[in-house]
């Protein structure tokens, strides 16, 4: 079966689980996890932040972020596509108590005028607002990718205002990769951010949530709140660090085979629009006399499984266990 639903379906190289295996593990909540500890302080260098905090997932990351950026009755600014509003259970809401204003950007990607015009006035009619949330890249978005210099410019709005700059950096190596951008120039711009190993780095469970020493602090006591402290969490963390440091440089990879897909779909008739920004998310919408469900279970019958993402949309992901074998097998399935 090919399976393109997400890239968080790949299972871990023998590699990896070699160095799972042998890792030097202790008791994470008490601070002793060596292994943990090193990913931290790698992930945080990697983006020339001062601390990090590694987590179970994005959704606990980003919503410590929510947390420890923002106060009951303030709002938080994000693109309409953004993960943190639409695939977050309402987490805002409820765990920190703030509410969300949308912003309709092109493929996801907003500007600092947007976030200007945006901004509340001081009148106590009107929520504070008080953070800004990136997604990069845009999963909505087809994988699309929020500039440099657009951040820059955000965040310069950021500091002019005193908000909080949060990135959702679910697949930010996918963008490093395809911009070929600094990571450290994009720390520079952001109070904190939200990194996945478990993506398109392969690893099997984990993100980091990074930070000044003080902001990280606070998280680590938010975390403990909302369950995400992990005892023997080293051998996870090797997982990761294993990814880190062997599997961004062939995210390359992952955007040709993405390039390649999209292009498969250019003369399909039921085929209305494709979104493929360069990265390794491809959307397809089909025409409204063609049955979202109906075509995945033409594919799934024939070895290739999807997703539906809205009423006339599918995507598909391509990850590190998808080879250039299942992509030729791939166009015959489409044929």
């Amino acid at each position: 079966m090919i399976d393109l639903r997400s890239d968080t379906v790949t299972k871990p190289s023998g590699e990896m689980l070699e160095a799972m295996m042998t890792a030097e593990v202790g008791d994470d909540v008490f601070g002793e996890d060596p292994t943990v500890m090193i990913l931290e302080n790698k992930i945080a260098k990697y983006f020339g932040k001062e601390a990090a905090l590694f987590c179970p997932s994005g959704t606990m990351t980003n919503q410590i972020a929510v947390r420890i950026n923002t106060q009951p009755q303030d709002e938080l600014l994000c693109d309409r596509t953004s993960h943190i509003y639409n695939y977050e259970g309402g987490g805002a809401a409820y765990n920190s108590m703030v509410s969300i204003k949308l912003m309709h950007g092109d493929l996801g990607r907003f500007t600092a005028n947007d976030v200007l015009e945006n901004i509340n006035p001081d009148d106590i009619h009107y929520a504070r607002t008080s953070m800004v949330s990136i997604e990069n890249t845009v999963n909505k978005g087809g994988g699309s990718v929020f500039p440099l210099d657009t951040i820059k410019e955000i965040a310069k709005v950021a500091v002019d205002n005193k908000l909080k700059m949060h990135l959702d950096g679910a697949r930010v190596f996918n963008a490093l990769v395809k911009s070929g951008e600094n990571p450290l120039h994009h720390g520079k711009c952001f109070h904190t951010m939200s990194v996945c190993f478990s993506k398109g780095l392969g690893a099997p469970v984990g993100s980091a949530l990074l930070g000044s020493k003080e902001a990280i602090a606070r998280a680590r006591r938010v975390r403990k709140v909302f369950g995400g402290g992990m005892r023997q969490a080293g051998y996870l963390a090797a997982a990761c660090i294993y990814a880190l440091e062997n599997n961004v440089a062939r995210l390359k990879d992952d955007h040709r085979r993405a390039n390649q897909l999209a292009n498969m779909f250019e003369d399909k008739m039921y085929v209305e629009n494709i979104v493929s920004a360069g990265t390794n998310i491809v959307i397809v919408s089909i025409t409204k006399d063609k049955s979202v469900k109906q075509l995945l279970e033409e594919w799934k019958k024939k070895g290739l499984l999807a997703v539906p993402f809205g009423p006339n949309d599918i995507r598909l992901v391509t990850h590190l266990n998808f080879t250039d074998d299942m992509l030729q097998k791939t166009t015959e399935i489409l044929a």
